[in-house]
């Protein structure tokens, strides 16, 4: 891209910002029907807890299966400083989790990897092509000790006994397209049956769910599987939630916590407290979202920044996670 075009990029997003375009504010006269009692708005942290799943199909990263695991060690490494950092200023978060990673190893039978696992079609989508081949194929078939890119039963493990209350949320079992037109039924509930059985076993109990790479699809097949919300990616919001047909509560993402590199660290960190300031002030919900394979900088500059700020203003806004919230809608919407 030419470099004048980013200039002028960059100067446009700072003031579509700054003059309240971006994120986008929902206005309503009863926004008590949303935000408890005492606070003045409510934050959601979700992690899209992936590790390679995410990207084996990732057009940014075709045939790289180097980067793929450097990425996905990266997010390893990250999550438990994550953890940490939610100790320290008492921030909970919801770990959109890919189900795979619950296993702490799987076996090839018969040739066949997850035999148990319905096959998706090939499909190609915005950010992934998958023309040939398994589903499966990258599934290396091995434990968490010695593939720890693709297993993690010890940092879900690390989540659940945190002194902070976390959510274990759902990701899929393989970080599938769930849209209808590319996911049947069949698919969809093989992959969330797996991953309910799974996390059973770990006595969690999975209610909120995250559609990989934002593709909403199959929403009352996952009513009926026990689910209550859902997140969506629509376009930057700061509003509420609504309750879909499905019955389900649909989470709309605000911005996603990322360090934007056109942006100095300071400005980075205005942006994110900025975004905090103006959802208590309209009294709306925030949703963050991330990965936690993201640039080392946000972790360890911008994050503790946000967190900080969060932790001053914690009698303003109540941070919790997606599935205490919407036990907290249920209870007020009379369910």
């Amino acid at each position: 891209m030419d470099i004048n075009i980013k200039k002028i990029r960059n100067v446009l997003s700072k003031i579509k910002f700054k003059i309240g375009l971006d994120p986008k504010i929902e206005k309503t006269d009863d926004y008590e029907k949303y935000i408890p009692d005492s606070y003045k708005s409510v934050l959601i942290f979700y992690a899209d807890f992936e590790l390679a799943w995410a990207w084996r199909y990732s057009k940014a990263l075709i045939n790289n299966k180097k980067e793929v695991r450097k990425i996905a060690l990266n997010e390893r490494e990250n999550a438990s400083k994550i953890i940490e950092l939610c100790e320290l200023y008492n921030i909970s978060i919801t770990w959109a989790t890919v189900g795979h990673l619950f296993l702490e190893e799987c076996k090839n039978e018969n040739e066949i990897v997850h035999p148990d696992i319905y096959r998706t079609k090939h499909f190609e989508n915005d950010y992934w092509i998958y023309s040939d081949g398994d589903w499966f194929d990258d599934d290396p078939c091995s434990n968490y000790k010695d593939s720890p890119e693709w297993y993690c039963p010890d940092l879900i493990k690390k989540i659940m006994n945190s002194k902070v209350k976390h959510e274990i949320g759902c990701h899929t079992f393989s970080h599938i397209d769930c849209r209808d037109s590319i996911c049947s039924k069949k698919v969809f509930d093989s992959e969330i049956s797996e991953c309910k059985r799974l996390a059973e076993q770990f006595n969690v109990n999975l209610e909120s769910f995250v559609h990989p790479g934002h593709t909403i699809g199959n929403l009352d097949n996952l009513f009926k599987s026990g689910f209550t919300s859902y997140r969506t990616d629509y376009g930057n919001i700061l509003g509420y939630p609504v309750k879909s047909l499905s019955g389900l509560w649909e989470i709309k993402g605000t911005m996603e916590l990322a360090f934007r590199k056109k942006w100095s660290v300071d400005f980075n960190i205005k942006f994110y407290k900025k975004i905090v300031d103006r959802a208590i002030k309209n009294n709306s919900v925030c949703v963050f979202w991330f990965h936690p394979s993201f640039d080392i900088t946000f972790l360890e500059n911008i994050l503790p920044e946000l967190f900080s700020y969060l932790d001053k203003r914690k009698n303003e806004i109540l941070v919790t996670t997606a599935g205490d919230y919407v036990k907290w809608l249920n209870r007020n919407d009379g369910i």
